[in-house]
Protein backbone atom coordinates (compact mmCIF):
# COMPACT_ATOMS: atom_id res chain seq x y z
CA UNK A 1 0.00 0.00 0.00
CA UNK A 2 2.17 2.59 0.88
CA UNK A 3 4.66 1.29 -2.30
CA UNK A 4 1.53 1.99 -4.61
CA UNK A 5 0.69 5.43 -2.43
CA UNK A 6 5.01 6.46 -3.16
CA UNK A 7 3.67 6.08 -6.89
CA UNK A 8 0.65 8.16 -7.42
CA UNK A 9 2.07 10.80 -5.30
CA UNK A 10 5.14 11.23 -7.18
CA UNK A 11 2.98 10.82 -10.54
CA UNK A 12 0.72 13.60 -9.44
CA UNK A 13 4.04 16.03 -8.27
CA UNK A 14 5.79 15.32 -11.29
CA UNK A 15 2.92 16.18 -13.50
CA UNK A 16 2.41 19.70 -11.24
CA UNK A 17 6.39 19.68 -11.87
CA UNK A 18 6.14 20.18 -15.35
CA UNK A 19 3.01 21.78 -15.54
CA UNK A 20 3.32 24.34 -12.53
CA UNK A 21 -0.76 24.95 -11.97
CA UNK A 22 0.12 25.52 -8.30
CA UNK A 23 2.57 28.21 -9.04
CA UNK A 24 1.35 29.75 -11.58
CA UNK A 25 -2.71 29.73 -10.83
CA UNK A 26 -3.10 28.37 -7.06
CA UNK A 27 -0.44 30.18 -5.67
CA UNK A 28 -1.16 33.60 -7.17
CA UNK A 29 -5.02 33.12 -6.24
CA UNK A 30 -4.59 32.28 -2.51
CA UNK A 31 -1.86 35.66 -2.32
CA UNK A 32 -5.35 37.77 -4.16
CA UNK A 33 -7.29 36.08 -1.32
CA UNK A 34 -4.85 37.82 1.25
CA UNK A 35 -4.83 41.16 -0.47
CA UNK A 36 -8.54 41.43 -0.98
CA UNK A 37 -9.15 40.60 2.97
CA UNK A 38 -6.98 43.23 3.65
CA UNK A 39 -8.45 45.72 1.83
CA UNK A 40 -11.99 44.72 2.93
CA UNK A 41 -10.44 45.25 6.48
CA UNK A 42 -9.00 48.56 5.36
CA UNK A 43 -5.05 49.75 6.08
CA UNK A 44 -5.47 49.27 10.01
CA UNK A 45 -2.70 46.64 11.22
CA UNK A 46 -4.08 46.77 14.62
CA UNK A 47 -7.13 45.05 13.09
CA UNK A 48 -5.71 43.11 10.15
CA UNK A 49 -3.34 41.57 13.06
CA UNK A 50 -5.91 39.77 15.21
CA UNK A 51 -7.71 38.67 12.15
CA UNK A 52 -4.60 37.31 10.68
CA UNK A 53 -5.19 33.49 11.73
CA UNK A 54 -8.60 33.28 10.25
CA UNK A 55 -7.83 35.00 7.11
CA UNK A 56 -4.62 32.37 6.61
CA UNK A 57 -7.04 29.59 7.04
CA UNK A 58 -9.90 30.70 4.55
CA UNK A 59 -7.03 31.34 1.89
CA UNK A 60 -5.89 27.76 2.57
CA UNK A 61 -9.27 26.18 2.35
CA UNK A 62 -10.09 27.92 -0.91
CA UNK A 63 -6.88 26.90 -2.25
CA UNK A 64 -7.26 23.26 -1.47
CA UNK A 65 -10.43 22.91 -3.10
CA UNK A 66 -8.80 23.95 -6.22
CA UNK A 67 -5.95 21.80 -5.58
CA UNK A 68 -8.20 18.77 -5.34
CA UNK A 69 -10.23 19.87 -8.47
CA UNK A 70 -7.24 20.01 -10.31
CA UNK A 71 -5.27 16.80 -9.19
CA UNK A 72 -8.78 14.95 -10.01
CA UNK A 73 -9.26 17.23 -13.78
CA UNK A 74 -5.79 15.27 -14.46
CA UNK A 75 -7.27 12.00 -14.36
CA UNK A 76 -10.18 13.05 -16.35
CA UNK A 77 -8.47 13.29 -19.64
CA UNK A 78 -8.13 10.37 -21.86
CA UNK A 79 -9.89 7.71 -19.57
CA UNK A 80 -6.81 7.84 -16.89
CA UNK A 81 -9.28 7.77 -14.29
CA UNK A 82 -10.08 4.54 -15.31
CA UNK A 83 -6.29 3.72 -16.45
CA UNK A 84 -5.74 4.13 -12.44
CA UNK A 85 -8.47 2.11 -11.19
CA UNK A 86 -7.49 -1.11 -13.92
CA UNK A 87 -4.05 -0.87 -12.77
CA UNK A 88 -3.97 -2.99 -9.84
CA UNK A 89 -2.82 -0.66 -7.48
CA UNK A 90 -4.29 -0.75 -4.03
CA UNK A 91 -7.16 1.66 -3.79
CA UNK A 92 -6.08 2.63 -0.08
CA UNK A 93 -2.80 3.63 -1.71
CA UNK A 94 -4.38 5.46 -4.16
CA UNK A 95 -6.22 7.48 -1.95
CA UNK A 96 -2.76 7.87 0.29
CA UNK A 97 -0.79 9.16 -2.73
CA UNK A 98 -3.32 11.28 -4.33
CA UNK A 99 -3.99 13.30 -0.86
CA UNK A 100 -0.08 12.59 0.27
CA UNK A 101 0.80 15.25 -3.04
CA UNK A 102 -2.15 17.53 -2.52
CA UNK A 103 -0.84 17.80 1.29
CA UNK A 104 2.62 18.37 0.06
CA UNK A 105 1.58 21.45 -2.70
CA UNK A 106 -0.31 22.86 0.23
CA UNK A 107 2.53 22.43 2.56
CA UNK A 108 4.51 24.52 -0.06
CA UNK A 109 1.85 27.40 -0.61
CA UNK A 110 1.06 27.56 3.39
CA UNK A 111 4.76 28.79 3.36
CA UNK A 112 4.64 31.47 0.90
CA UNK A 113 0.82 32.45 2.97
CA UNK A 114 2.87 32.79 5.90
CA UNK A 115 5.40 35.17 4.88
CA UNK A 116 2.63 37.01 2.99
CA UNK A 117 0.67 36.77 6.45
CA UNK A 118 3.92 38.76 8.15
CA UNK A 119 3.99 41.55 5.44
CA UNK A 120 0.68 41.97 4.50
CA UNK A 121 -0.87 41.86 8.15
CA UNK A 122 1.87 42.58 10.28
CA UNK A 123 1.10 39.28 12.13
CA UNK A 124 4.25 38.33 14.76
CA UNK A 125 5.29 34.73 13.87
CA UNK A 126 5.73 33.67 17.59
CA UNK A 127 5.33 30.00 18.76
CA UNK A 128 6.83 28.31 15.38
CA UNK A 129 6.35 25.28 16.67
CA UNK A 130 2.69 25.42 17.18
CA UNK A 131 2.35 27.04 14.00
CA UNK A 132 4.32 24.46 11.81
CA UNK A 133 2.48 21.30 13.83
CA UNK A 134 -0.93 23.05 13.14
CA UNK A 135 -0.10 23.55 9.60
CA UNK A 136 0.68 20.01 9.30
CA UNK A 137 -1.79 18.53 10.83
CA UNK A 138 -4.63 20.64 9.35
CA UNK A 139 -3.30 20.20 5.90
CA UNK A 140 -3.14 16.64 6.10
CA UNK A 141 -6.83 16.64 7.19
CA UNK A 142 -7.93 18.93 4.49
CA UNK A 143 -6.66 17.03 1.97
CA UNK A 144 -7.47 13.17 3.20
CA UNK A 145 -11.10 15.21 3.00
CA UNK A 146 -10.51 16.97 -0.13
CA UNK A 147 -9.67 13.17 -1.86
CA UNK A 148 -12.25 11.58 -0.48
CA UNK A 149 -14.73 13.61 -1.67
CA UNK A 150 -12.60 14.34 -5.43
CA UNK A 151 -13.15 10.46 -5.48
CA UNK A 152 -16.73 10.67 -5.36
CA UNK A 153 -17.25 14.03 -7.71
CA UNK A 154 -15.00 13.54 -9.93
CA UNK A 155 -16.92 11.21 -12.31
CA UNK A 156 -19.89 13.67 -12.09
CA UNK A 157 -20.63 16.84 -14.36
CA UNK A 158 -21.41 18.77 -11.34
CA UNK A 159 -18.07 18.41 -9.54
CA UNK A 160 -17.10 21.72 -9.63
CA UNK A 161 -19.90 22.85 -7.73
CA UNK A 162 -20.54 19.44 -5.82
CA UNK A 163 -17.36 19.21 -4.58
CA UNK A 164 -17.01 22.67 -2.25
CA UNK A 165 -20.79 21.74 -0.73
CA UNK A 166 -19.67 17.97 0.16
CA UNK A 167 -16.23 19.35 1.60
CA UNK A 168 -17.17 22.80 3.75
CA UNK A 169 -19.06 21.20 6.16
CA UNK A 170 -16.78 18.61 6.97
CA UNK A 171 -13.69 20.56 7.22
CA UNK A 172 -14.82 22.88 9.42
CA UNK A 173 -13.95 21.33 13.00
CA UNK A 174 -10.59 21.15 11.30
CA UNK A 175 -10.70 25.20 10.37
CA UNK A 176 -11.68 26.19 13.86
CA UNK A 177 -8.70 24.26 15.47
CA UNK A 178 -6.06 25.38 12.98
CA UNK A 179 -7.26 28.81 13.61
CA UNK A 180 -7.74 28.58 17.59
CA UNK A 181 -4.19 27.02 17.47
CA UNK A 182 -2.95 29.90 15.25
CA UNK A 183 -4.58 32.68 17.02
CA UNK A 184 -2.47 30.94 20.25
CA UNK A 185 0.54 31.33 18.96
CA UNK A 186 0.51 34.72 17.44
CA UNK A 187 -1.04 36.18 20.64
CA UNK A 188 2.12 34.75 22.22
CA UNK A 189 0.54 31.71 24.28
CA UNK A 190 1.42 28.93 22.53
CA UNK A 191 1.28 26.67 25.71
CA UNK A 192 -2.57 27.03 25.49
CA UNK A 193 -3.16 25.62 22.00
CA UNK A 194 -1.93 21.91 23.12
CA UNK A 195 -6.20 20.79 23.19
CA UNK A 196 -6.17 22.99 19.76
CA UNK A 197 -3.24 20.65 18.48
CA UNK A 198 -4.75 17.79 19.65
CA UNK A 199 -8.33 17.92 18.18
CA UNK A 200 -6.48 18.75 14.78
CA UNK A 201 -4.70 15.26 15.26
CA UNK A 202 -7.79 13.31 16.03
CA UNK A 203 -9.07 14.92 13.12
CA UNK A 204 -6.44 14.28 10.66
CA UNK A 205 -6.11 10.24 11.77
CA UNK A 206 -9.44 10.36 11.37
CA UNK A 207 -10.14 11.55 7.83
CA UNK A 208 -7.25 9.24 6.68
CA UNK A 209 -8.27 5.72 8.03
CA UNK A 210 -12.00 6.84 6.92
CA UNK A 211 -10.21 7.29 3.05
CA UNK A 212 -8.13 4.55 3.39
CA UNK A 213 -10.76 2.37 4.18
CA UNK A 214 -13.69 3.86 1.97
CA UNK A 215 -11.54 4.91 -0.84
CA UNK A 216 -11.71 1.16 -2.71
CA UNK A 217 -15.39 1.18 -2.95
CA UNK A 218 -15.47 4.77 -3.87
CA UNK A 219 -13.35 4.11 -6.38
CA UNK A 220 -15.30 1.07 -8.16
CA UNK A 221 -18.85 3.04 -8.22
CA UNK A 222 -16.86 6.20 -9.31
Amino acid sequence: MLRDAALVAGKDLRIEMRSRVALNQVGPFAIAVLLLFGLALGPDRAVLAPASAGLFWVAVLLSTILAVQRSYAIESADAARDGLRLSGLDPAGIFLGKAGAIAAELLVLEAGLTVGVALLYGAHLNGALVLIASCAAGTLGLAAVGTLYGVVASGLRTRETLLPLLFLPVVAPVLLAATKAWNEALAGTPGRAGSWLEILAVFAVLYISIGTVASGSLLEDG
